[in-house]
């Protein structure tokens, strides 16, 4: 497996994409964030015992599984049938938590049935809000987090899952996309709202089938944008692989984010938008595209 240079390739896509948050008007309450201790930001507006009840209900459905690749082990979550075709599933910034779950569940319960895996790329550490989440992403070790994803779906093929997709939202998306360049194994990408670097993966390079869905109203210049979505679709004619590219009129960022959580977190960040219409044609479209690849 090909990886990046140096660490510094990959610190690039997460400092250009706060830069365009912190720049965009839609985006005051992360811009205010970002200039304050995790500390001092409130967390008031979700009560703790409500967060607690919602992440208990999505975790119980999952299998806590350990993964070993080089020299380090990390947690992952499962869900699905144990020979079902492997879909990994990668998290936002803010880590492995309700949201993600939320998405590996809905995938796995998806017509003909998805063995989904979430590996934790923060090692257990979720942010809850705006600085925490920068602050994990800023120091995440994206080569490790590129070995953790191979791994992963290595892993889904060593235990019952003949093909294996890779998935992922917003920094996921991007790793998605890049799985898709970098992971031989990798039998089909879906990424939303989310594109790698030229640094850390060409798309022009990709060897496995790539969709990818975007928010019309996207305000995350250069990385999930519909300027960044168009630049998206020309590499991955260049590539010679199948590819679809999709761009929702009237949503934004992280627009399949409904749980009462990410949708205070989306409102938070600008986009307020509520297409539930947009959500079911994204689902259906990923579906269509991974029973294609992957069954």
């Amino acid at each position: 497996m090909v990886l990046s240079q140096n660490k510094n390739s990959f610190i690039t896509i997460v400092r250009q994409m706060l830069g365009a948050l912190v720049s965009s008007s839609s985006s005051t309450f992360l811009s205010s964030s970002l200039g304050k201790s995790s500390s001092s930001l409130s967390r008031s507006s979700v009560p703790a015992f409500s967060r607690f009840s919602v992440r208990s209900m999505a975790d119980s459905a999952f299998k806590k599984i350990q993964i070993q690749r080089d020299d380090t082990t990390f947690d992952a979550y499962v869900v699905g049938k144990d020979d079902a075709p492997g879909i990994v599933v990668i998290q936002e910034w803010w880590g492995v938590e309700v949201e993600i779950k939320n998405h590996a569940i809905k995938i796995s319960q998806l017509d003909p049935g998805f063995k989904t895996l979430v590996p934790d790329l923060y090692r257990g550490k979720v942010g809850l809000d705006a600085a925490e989440a920068k602050h994990l992403m800023d120091g995440l070790d994206w080569p490790g987090a590129v070995k953790d994803i191979s791994a992963s779906v290595n892993w889904l093929k060593a235990n019952g899952s003949k093909k294996v997709g890779v998935t992922g939202m917003c920094m996921g998306g991007a790793l998605a996309i890049a799985s898709s360049v970098l992971i031989p194994e990798v039998d089909a990408a879906v990424g939303f709202y989310g594109t790698p670097s030229s640094e850390l993966a060409d798309p022009a390079q990709a060897k496995a089938p790539i969709q990818a869905h975007f928010g019309e109203l996207d305000h995350i210049v250069g990385f999930s944008d519909v300027t960044a979505a168009r630049n998206l679709e020309e590499k991955l004619k260049a590539s010679g692989v199948a590819h679809e590219v999709h761009i929702y009129s009237g949503n934004g960022h992280a627009f399949l984010n409904r749980s009462p959580e990410g949708v205070r977190r989306r409102k938070s960040l600008g986009d307020s938008d509520d297409d539930e219409a947009a959500v079911e044609l994204a689902w259906s479209r990923f579906n269509s595209w991974m029973k294609h690849y992957l069954v």
